[in-house]
């Protein structure tokens, strides 16, 4: 099985790049979301959370996220302490996610922070999805209801495109105007070719 690890910035399209994966009948575990969960759900992170940035932190419905990114994004320091508590924890579950589809080909684990967080290494492939930033500011303003400098700031705690271009295997352009399925499939194509061999 060839793992496969997919990223870029955010607003560049990483969750439409999945779909079409996913109807291809590849399995996509989808880190920032399971982070999410395991978030709100697991006593050990929100005990350390708590512990760093105070308990506030949760409402009754879990981690007040709005509130973390806000404290985390002009902390590069605290930013780093919040990922070695949630990223281990992430990779756990994704072990046993891996384990549980096996048999497939191969797999792709979909995160925002990959190159990051030093997660590349755990891959066989890299994929980058990219797109020019003035359309993935625009497309994080109007999902998120949030300001330009807000998306700004969370752009900048991130790798530029040129640094996470230069360290994958694959490349997709999502910018309104490349049509991304001929693309993917290309990729799927060589992936599958690959796990053949």
């Amino acid at each position: 099985m060839i793992k496969v690890g997919l990223t870029g910035g955010i607003g560049s399209g990483k969750t439409t790049v999945c779909k079409v994966f996913r109807q291809l009948g590849i399995p996509v575990y989808h880190a920032d979301i399971q982070a999410r969960m395991l978030s709100d759900a697991d006593p050990d992170i929100r005990k350390a959370l708590t512990g760093l940035c105070g308990k506030n932190i949760y409402t009754q419905s879990g981690l007040d996220r709005k509130r973390l990114s806000e404290v985390i994004f002009s902390n590069i320091d605290l930013l780093q302490k919040v990922n070695a508590i949630i990223h281990p924890r992430v990779i756990e579950d994704f072990n046993q996610w891996m384990t549980e589809n096996h048999e497939d080909r191969y797999i792709i684990h979909e995160a925002a922070i990959l190159f990051e967080s030093g997660l590349n290494t755990l891959f066989n492939k890299i994929i980058t999805v990219v797109a020019p930033e003035e359309i993935r500011i625009r497309r994080i303003m109007e999902r998120e209801g949030v300001s330009e400098d807000y998306v700004r700031n969370i752009i900048r705690n991130q790798w530029p495109e040129k640094k996470k271009k230069s360290l994958s295997d694959y490349i997709i352009i999502n910018d309104q105007k490349k049509l991304v399925l001929p693309q993917v499939l290309k990729i799927h194509n060589e992936l599958i070719f690959l796990s053949r061999e």
